[in-house]
């Protein structure tokens, strides 16, 4: 899954019903409790181990996220794009097979989850977004339900802010996703060697992450 970038060719693939009685209207909801806990994805590969934190108000892409790194879909799929001074792409679940050239493809039954701009979120350097199909194809700019980027560039990569939803950050291993990105690369900026991956997600306290990680929540 691959998108049109100028400059970089094709690089990137990506209610509530309220109850109307009188009570309801004259009762403002109250806004939902933040959880005194928080879920850390950590990324581990044969460079290094990657942490990540998903974003609250992003819940459609995090609960996605999670789901398939719980279930293990990620577990053996690959880095299979990487650019230095840009990103790097995984989460294809055609990389898990043995060819090489279907990897990013994805396929054509995969769904797609509605953008989710709305909190604004920047490509900051160690952003987590959404991989997804250009916008000739795909105008509402809705993210591939797997595929996804981590931003290497240190000075984020700005022109992309808005076109794609990011959901996540890296909390730990920024030094990993610049040695991922580094890596011998065919034509296709893929891997020479494959770089596979497993995730496992781990409930923390957010304070706790903070004391380990030093990522503050706002």
């Amino acid at each position: 899954m691959k998108l049109t970038i100028p400059g970089f060719g094709w690089v990137l693939l990506a209610l509530l019903w309220l109850n109307s009685s009188a009570f309801a209207a004259d009762t403002p909801a109250k806004p939902a409790k933040k959880s005194s806990k928080d879920e850390v994805v950590t990324i581990t590969t044969s460079q290094g181990v990657i942490r990540l934190i998903l974003f609250d108000d992003t819940p459609l892409h995090k609960a996605n996220f999670l789901q398939k790194a719980k279930s293990g879909f990620y577990d053996g799929t690959t880095f299979h794009r990487v650019i230095s001074g840009f990103m790097i792409q995984g989460g294809d679940a055609n990389s898990k097979d043995a060819d090489p050239n279907n990897d990013g493809m994805g396929q054509p039954t995969d769904p797609t989850i509605p953008a989710e701009f709305g909190p604004g979120y920047k490509h900051n350097y160690g952003a987590l977004a959404a991989a997804r199909q250009g916008d000739f194809a795909n105008p509402q700019r809705a993210s591939s339900s797997s595929q996804f980027y981590l931003v290497e560039n240190q000075d984020g990569t700005h022109f992309l802010d808005g076109q794609y939803t990011v959901f996540g950050q890296a909390i730990q291993g920024l030094d990993i996703i610049n040695k991922i990105a580094a890596l011998p690369k065919d034509g296709r900026d893929r891997p020479t060697t494959d770089l596979k991956m497993t995730m496992k997600v781990e409930k923390l306290k957010r304070k706790k992450i903070t004391k380990i990680y030093g990522y503050k929540y706002e």
